[in-house]
């Protein structure tokens, strides 16, 4: 089970069937071997067993603004700088009729100028903790999204939009009817989890 990569992330919820029959029983919920099934694979800092305080405090989520300090003492996002803005000629415009107009602009006026562009135009991941289910091991993950106030470019018109994801792998209760007698059985499936935003049509 391996979701396509796309711009509709983070991942629908499955139709489950409610028949509790195919539910885990409470021996096959036991963490030890499942987390040594999953081994490196389990990732704390995406992954709880029990639901996590932060999804208690915090039940909308929290937003992660990624920002460093330049050595100047400038904040600017710690994601590198989108070409777009990097290669902008801010020195000579291109007009509507084709002209260019020259202005004379500093090489440090043009340097704050791209980082504020920048800044501006910065989209930050808000993260989620969510509820998998009992036939997800373990049944809590923190999804990502897009943090969506209007539009994020200027002119406006652009949006944020999922530009990098990683896959964390998580154990499924796969149930399967086979000569009417139910087999069931843990199975690893990767979920897509955005860590990364930016400003895109």
């Amino acid at each position: 089970m391996r979701p396509v990569p796309s711009h509709d992330l983070p991942v629908l919820d499955l139709i489950e069937p409610k028949d509790k029959r195919y539910d885990p029983k409470p021996e096959d919920l036991s963490p030890k071997p499942l987390r040594e099934r999953l081994d490196r694979d389990f990732d704390k800092q995406f992954m709880s067993e029990t639901r996590p305080l932060e999804s208690i405090l915090h039940p909308n989520g929290t937003v992660e603004f990624s920002f460093k300090r330049t050595k100047r003492g400038k904040l600017v996002p710690s994601s590198k700088m989108p070409k777009e803005i990097r290669h902008l000629r801010l020195h000579a415009l291109k007009l509507p009729d084709g002209s260019r107009f020259r202005m004379k602009v500093g090489k440090k006026m043009r340097r704050k100028f791209k980082q504020m562009l920048w800044a501006y135009t910065y989209c930050p991941v808000a993260y989620r903790w969510k509820d998998l289910g009992l036939r997800f091991w373990p049944r809590w993950i923190k999804e990502g999204s897009c943090l969506t106030l209007g539009s994020c470019s200027f002119p406006s018109g652009m949006s944020c939009k999922p530009h990098r994801f990683v896959r964390k792998t998580v154990l499924r209760w796969h149930c399967q009817d086979w000569t009417k007698k139910k087999h069931c059985k843990w199975i690893p499936v990767n979920i897509p989890i955005i860590t990364e935003c930016s400003c895109s049509c």
